[in-house]
């Protein structure tokens, strides 16, 4: 099947879905960690309600959940389309004036609000596949929130577009809006028994006619380092400072290799994050990341002999070593479901686009869906440059990433007997 001939609403939606304040909070403790990004979820809410999708709604936790009722007497599987309502915390979301730069002529974009600012294909070589199209940025002082109000908005038209197109057979849909996303708990509350799907797709990725089919393993690991507090005036051969004690660690990690700076492709890292605390106790956050989930292990026994070796020269003192769950490679749910990637490879060429499938160096709320019952790729929306003023999406990536959506229903619908 083609994609159909369509009038797209997939820019004015986004063009009204990024003046929304949705920046989430990672020092706040609720769900959502801001309310304001409800604010998104109710006009979400209305605009399905709208369309004819009867159980759309909103629960307390900022998740929005919906249905597309089946338009075929065929037994299809149950698929979900899911994107984030949040914008990164990195950088200001508050009063997003988008500019839109019609036929894109290959040279830097400037921003009106800041003449310090421009977007150069040179450092961003995504721009050069872009011309002669119309290319969305903020004005110079915000973020764009592109990444994921591109993909919030293609969700929203394709579901448009099935339903203004009723020769396009599907089976049910579940359509699911999650907040929190940028800050690690966009699924932390996610009702699975009210998305009732049996595979998704988020729509969160970056350049067009890509799939992500395999993440890093994730695990985070906090040292509590107890030191020997005295008073500094008579603290010789008595004081043992935690905060040296955490340096001392974080001087002793590999300095080429296993680092985020020096690594790439399928290389893992140990990353120190963050030090908090005082000359009594203090903590060090880290974080360790692999595609073979086998190596968090190994990586996380080298890290405690590093914290061993250093504490020798401190008798007094102590540690604690906490190793916290975070996420798993999708790809080792996503090969027990081969079609899940191949329907949505087939709906990227049916778009007119060459398919890419591939890891990510990080993960997406699909890698702890996945891992939750739901297995969970993660489509292109087209977003690029993202958690910065710099941030950018073309008008016609999105919308190939509409015909994606569009086509991928269309996929599972046929290849059910």
């Amino acid at each position: 099947m083609e994609s159909p001939k369509i009038k797209y609403t997939v820019t004015d939606r986004f063009l009204h879905y990024v003046t929304i304040d949705t920046q989430s909070d990672p020092n706040s403790p609720t769900c959502p960690s801001t309310e304001k990004q409800k604010n998104l979820g109710r006009i979400l809410v209305q605009e399905l309600l709208d369309m004819g999708i009867a159980d759309a709604e909103m629960d307390e936790n900022g998740y929005v959940y919906g249905t597309l009722l089946a338009n075929t007497a065929k037994a299809v599987p149950t698929i979900c389309f899911c994107s984030h309502m949040d914008t990164s915390p990195d950088c200001s979301g508050e009063n997003v004036k988008p500019i839109i730069h019609r036929n894109y002529n290959g040279g830097n974009i400037l921003f009106s609000k800041d003449s310090s600012l421009a977007l150069n294909p040179n450092d961003h070589p995504a721009l050069k596949d872009q011309i002669g199209n119309d290319i969305i940025t903020a004005d110079g002082t915000t973020l764009l929130g592109a990444d994921n109000k591109a993909g919030v908005a293609e969700i929203m038209d394709a579901i448009h577009q099935l339903i203004q197109n009723p020769s396009i057979k599907h089976g049910e849909i579940k359509i699911l809006f999650t907040p929190d996303e940028e800050i690690g708990r966009g699924v932390d509350k996610v009702n699975l028994k009210k998305v009732n799907a049996k595979f998704a797709y988020t729509i969160d990725g970056e350049t067009v006619g890509h799939i992500e089919d395999e993440t890093f393993s994730a695990d985070a690991v906090i040292i509590t380092i107890h030191g020997v507090s005295t008073h500094p005036g008579f603290a010789k051969n008595k004081m043992e400072s935690a905060v040296k004690i955490a340096s001392e660690i974080i001087a002793a990690l590999p300095k080429d290799k296993l680092s985020p700076e020096t690594t790439e492709g399928r290389a893992g890292f140990i990353h120190p994050t963050g030090i908090t605390g005082s000359i009594e106790k203090c903590a060090i956050q880290v974080i360790i990341r692999d595609f073979n989930t086998k190596q968090l292990a190994v990586y996380e026994n080298e890290l405690k002999n590093i914290v061993d070796q250093v504490l020798a020269h401190y008798p007094n003192s102590t540690y604690e070593f906490e190793v916290i769950e975070q996420y798993r490679n999708m790809k080792e749910v996503l090969l027990l479901h081969p079609e899940i990637v191949s329907y949505a490879v087939e709906a990227i060429e049916r778009a007119g686009m060459k398919p890419h499938s591939g890891g990510i160096r990080g993960g997406t709320d699909g890698s702890r869906l996945s891992f939750m019952g739901l297995p969970c790729p993660n489509i292109f929306a087209g977003e690029h440059a993202f958690h910065s003023k710099l941030e950018w999406v073309s008008i016609q990536d999105m919308q190939k990433a509409v015909d994606t959506i569009v086509n991928l229903a269309a996929i599972w619908e046929e290849k059910t007997l």
